[in-house]
């Protein structure tokens, strides 16, 4: 089988160290409307980490039933920005959703996935992110956030090959975390993610060095969020800091200042300054935002002095788009919601929310939540669908009506899946994400200290 024929998605290709043919960059794609989301075999029951058996060989996918009360976000131009569908000038600088969301793909699909799955046995292991499309859930061993499915792979020495449904960086720490004997797969090369790639390693280099002529580096514990390449992560592994994930970040900030009195965060702006003010009781005025695009970060040497924690100009580009007036909104509209967002939001969206955590926690939250409530949730939108259909005897919305699906995420599709696969299944390993051993060994460094964290 051919790889894909390249989409219109605006390229997101991973760094130079990803072998395999570059042009399996996904298929041609249909701008449809804002529900199409492929054919979506069942997942399995929310919360367990493993996804249903895929309908039998020949079987039409089914797709998943709406849940009594769900609201699709209507593709209209004040509604869901859609795939491709444009940006949103009140909006994060730099957010907007690129590509198209392909049409639903092709039934026979799911018996070829089905097939070749079979084939390699126990020698493959699918890894799905929670934001995935339900049709390459359903051919997921488990599911879960980045750092549970790198952890996951590591789990399975015996596994030759690790499909990551996901996006690049989370591949590169499943190679950082497994076997020299295991292979890591991504089924499309361009999967990235925006938020890592504002954090170039020239450009942390260049920080560094600006830290340095301000007299403060030695003072400087470097922190990287989970969502970074593994370049970054071997820097900060070299200048003795440690990987965080939304989860452990207010952990990983008190090891941090446990050993300097100052941390540079990167790249996620939103949740080092969520974390630092609302967890550890920092002010704002502790925090200046360092601008890798401005001389210096845009900052003088006085206020990096000044400041206790120093963040990257970087967000998520899905959840970036959550804001106040969404908050607002849907309380006036749904009285009673319960607001949950991920901490990977604005400020001022976090602090205006009801609860705010991990995806880990959204989902453990909801499953906890008493029949007949009314929940909000402020995280990628696939996640929030599935959700809801899990739950259908409560009120489960999203909370914005202009936010648009991870883009880099929806590349990893079933006729992707079904190429890889199939592929490896003759013998030829095709897409293999590999870290170099320097990096990887410093990276491994920090990682290792985060999971030393108590």
């Amino acid at each position: 089988m051919t790889p894909p024929p390249a989409t219109s998605h605006a390229s997101a290709t991973g760094p130079a160290s990803a072998t395999g043919p570059a042009s399996a960059t996904g298929p041609a794609s249909a701008t449809g409307p804002a529900s199409a989301t492929g054919p979506a075999p069942a997942a399995g029951p929310a919360g367990t980490g493993v996804a249903a058996d895929p309908p039998a060989a020949g079987a039409p996918a089914p797709a998943p039933r709406p849940a009594e009360g769900w609201a699709e976000p209507a593709a209209t131009p004040l509604a869901l920005l859609l795939l491709g569908q444009g940006s949103d000038p009140g909006s994060e600088p730099g957010v907007d959703c690129p590509g198209s969301l392909p049409a639903a793909s092709d039934p026979d699909l799911v018996a070829r996935a089905r097939a070749a799955k079979a084939a390699l046995g126990d020698r493959a292991f699918v890894l799905g992110h929670h934001y995935q499309r339900d049709e390459v859930i359903a051919f997921a061993d488990v599911t879960g956030d980045s750092f549970k499915l790198a952890r996951d792979a590591a789990a399975r020495p015996a596994a030759e090959f690790i499909v990551f449904c996901g996006v690049h960086f989370m591949a590169e720490s499943a190679d950082i975390l497994t076997g020299d004997d295991q292979k890591v797969i991504l089924p499309d090369l361009a999967a990235g993610c925006s938020m890592a790639d504002m954090a170039a390693l020239p450009q942390v280099e260049t920080a560094w060095e600006v830290l340095a002529d301000a007299g403060v580096v030695d003072q400087i514990v470097p922190v990287t969020y989970m969502n970074s390449s593994a370049d970054i992560k071997g820097f900060v592994g070299r200048h003795g800091g440690l990987v965080c994930t939304s989860s452990n970040a207010k952990r990983a900030l008190e090891w941090a200042y446990a050993r300097g009195g100052k941390v540079l965060f990167f790249p996620d702006q939103h949740l080092g300054r969520n974390t630092a003010v609302l967890e550890l009781g920092f002010d704002l005025a502790d925090c200046v935002l360092y601008d890798p695009h401005k001389p210096g970060g845009g900052l003088t040497p006085a206020q990096v002095r000044d400041a206790r924690m120093i963040l990257w100009r970087g967000h998520c580009s899905v959840h970036g788009r959550f804001t106040l007036d969404s908050v607002e909104e849907v309380r006036r509209r749904v009285p009673g919601v319960n607001v949950l967002v991920h901490p990977e939001c604005r400020h001022e969206v976090v602090r205006a929310a009801d609860l705010v955590g991990s995806t880990e926690f959204i989902i453990r939250t909801l499953e906890a939540a008493p029949p007949g409530s009314a929940w909000a949730v402020g995280t990628e939108l696939n996640l929030v669908r599935r959700l809801a259909n899990a739950h259908p005897e409560k009120r489960v919305m999203f909370l914005d009506k202009t936010v648009c699906y991870c883009a880099t995420m929806n590349r990893i599709d079933l006729p992707h899946l079904v190429w890889a696969l199939e592929e490896l299944a003759a013998g030829r390993v095709v897409n293999r994400i590999t870290v170099d051993p320097e990096t990887a060994r410093y990276a491994r460094v920090a990682l290792d200290r985060m999971l030393a964290l108590p």
